[in-house]
């Protein structure tokens, strides 16, 4: 062996023993720790989870801007919408998991996928039969998921007023 080899094998050795020895060493060490545990699980579970709701609302409103900035050939603005409602639709997948909704979710994906191509082609009469197509599949969903009163449309206003959606 080598210089190098010997000593990462007594540095291994070492933290090996250094390991060994670092758990509780006695019982109440242990119920030190299992109340630190239960504590650090108790901040867990109250932590704040967002609902379904709160992420379909994000949605919303990406959809809005999606709309406005890809009906104005503001390819950037739609290209990041788009990566809005992704991200949003993966955290619904993450957070929301005891939500019997949350099964329906993939058949959005080919839809935004559309879109996606629409928008990475700029090509704004793509970009619309697109969108009417995402927009149609929320629908689809929300009747499969008995939320059908939820019915969305292509937007006609702006969902806010302070952003400017042409390039």
């Amino acid at each position: 062996m080598n210089k190098l080899t010997t000593l990462m094998c007594i540095a291994g050795l070492g933290m090996l023993v250094a390991c060994s020895n670092s758990g509780p060493k006695s019982s109440e060490d242990s119920e030190v720790l299992q109340a630190r545990i239960d504590s650090l699980q108790q901040m867990l579970d109250d932590a704040y989870k967002p609902g379904l709701g709160e992420f379909m609302s994000g949605i919303q409103v990406h959809h809005a801007k999606l709309w406005f900035a890809g009906s104005a050939g503001n390819w950037k603005l739609a290209d990041f919408e788009l990566g809005e409602i992704r991200e949003t639709l993966d955290n619904v997948e993450k957070y929301c998991t005891d939500r019997p909704e949350v099964n329906s979710m993939p058949m959005i994906r080919p839809a935004l996928d559309s879109v996606g191509k629409a928008v990475g082609a700029q090509n704004p009469a793509m970009f619309k039969t697109a969108f009417v197509l995402l927009t149609n599949t929320c629908n689809n969903c929300h009747r499969v998921t008995k939320h059908e009163f939820n019915v969305i449309k292509i937007p006609d206003t702006p969902p806010i007023t302070n952003q400017v959606f042409t390039k």
